[in-house]
């Protein structure tokens, strides 16, 4: 039995191995994409023009450019270019199945762990990944999920073989502030039950930063070498010197008021609001306190039953009309893909169609401190760009093609394979 066990493993192992290999690869060379309306994001819209990608970057963009030797012209005639979008709130890449907890690595166990680092956990085989980037998504921010301080958050391409290849270029801290309402309809607390099990939390979270910033002197005073080994506090001393962001979730408005005010006692240098279902309640607090927001997602349900049904699509518009910084999240994994969708119910209800498009590109490449290297068509940065026959953010839109890094990828996935499976069976199906 255990033979056979055994057998059936390793055919199972065959069988992927083989279906891996008939995956296409990626092509890297030096691509000049011709006629193409070219939407910039931070310098307008070239009508008629060429990009050049070579050695991973964008070399040239505008209507009078020269094209290399060698180059792979692509004719884009009557098709738009655009910058790879942005995902700012994923756990694309640390969870496969969502019913099966065994493809789940987002959560780990224990209140305070921000030494488990997204970037090791990424699968970059996941099945979920090629249905992404060719929707036009190329960048997510993969984020643990837990108590707490569930993780360290991380930047990554969708394409590439390991975590490392994919690597963006930014990690933050993740805080799940200490929530004071309920989790649900589900949540049968009372309320002094829920009062006291924000208590806890917040004397938790003040007692960690203390600790951080106790190490943070102790580390600073001996140059390293008085410490012992804590790997929580060796996480949290980037945060508490400023090197590196804490990404507080909130959403409730009271829950962001009191994050705005912890985040003020305690003198944290880098700080971004991720969730702020009610941000639009706080909105000039949080303009105030000059902290960006990463908002989403949009296609939700308002927080409270007397809140019209509209108020999460309008959440972006209104948090920008009050001065804030606010790029979009879908904070899902399978369907990533629609943060196209996201941004264009945000751009509806408010945020406006340019807005909507920089909240997914540009803006957060601010955020996350890579906008030299990614969120607009320009020349020096990344070769990571979506070529479309229209508005991305319409639905009867089809990505055309995607670049990540220089690579173009292949526009397969999964659902693409099984579309072409069956549109075209082999035998055909005969109805008896």
């Amino acid at each position: 039995m255990k033979r056979k066990i055994q057998y059936i493993l390793a055919l199972v192992v065959l069988i992927g191995t083989t279906a891996q290999a008939q995956q296409p690869k990626g092509k890297y060379a030096t691509f000049a994409l011709t006629h193409a309306t070219i939407q910039t994001v931070t310098k307008g819209v070239i009508q008629d023009g060429t990009v050049i990608l070579s050695q991973g970057k964008i070399t040239a963009v505008g209507t009078n450019v020269s094209i290399p030797s060698g180059a792979e012209v692509v004719d884009c005639k009557g098709k738009w270019i655009y910058p790879g979008l942005i995902d700012s709130g994923t756990t694309l890449g640390l969870v496969e199945v969502g019913s099966d907890a065994r493809t789940q690595d987002f959560n780990e166990v224990g209140d305070v762990i921000p030494q488990m680092k997204a970037l090791t956990a990424v699968n970059p085989n996941s099945a979920l990944i090629p249905v992404t980037r060719i929707s036009g998504v190329t960048t997510v921010i993969a984020a643990p999920e837990g108590d707490l301080v569930p993780g360290t958050a991380a930047l990554i391409n969708l394409y590439g073989y390991t975590p490392d290849q994919m690597y963006g270029g930014f990690e933050g801290v993740v805080l799940n502030f200490p929530n004071t309402g309920r989790k649900g309809f589900f949540d049968r607390r009372t309320d002094e039950d829920i009062k006291k099990a924000a208590e806890k939390a917040m004397t938790r979270i003040n007692s960690v930063w203390e600790m951080a910033v106790q190490y943070h002197k102790l580390d600073s005073a001996t140059k390293s070498k008085g410490v012992g080994y804590y790997p929580e506090m060796e996480a949290l001393l980037p945060v508490v010197r400023g090197e590196r962001a804490l990404m507080i979730e909130a959403n409730a408005s009271k829950d962001i008021e009191a994050a705005l005010k912890w985040v003020k006692d305690h003198k944290v240098k880098k700080v971004i609001l991720t969730g702020v279902a009610e941000g639009w309640r706080v909105a000039d607090e949080i303009a105030k306190a000059n902290i960006p927001v990463v908002a989403g997602p949009v296609q939700e349900l308002p927080t409270r039953d007397y809140d019209r049904y509209d108020k999460p699509y309008a959440n972006p518009g209104l948090l920008k009309k009050a001065g804030v910084k606010v790029a979009l999240r879908t904070a899902q994994a399978s369907n990533v893909r629609n943060l196209p969708y996201h941004a264009a119910f945000a751009a509806a209800y408010g945020l406006g169609k340019e807005q909507a498009l920089r909240a997914v590109t540009i803006v957060p490449a601010e955020i996350f401190g890579v906008s030299d290297k990614l969120g607009s068509i320009e020349v020096g940065k990344n070769a990571t760009l979506l070529v479309s026959d229209g508005d991305p953010f319409e639905t009867k839109t089809t990505i055309l093609q995607v670049y990540i890094d220089g690579w173009q990828v292949p526009m397969v996935s999964r659902q693409t394979l099984l579309y072409d499976e069956f549109l075209h069976r082999d035998p055909g199906v005969t109805k008896n």
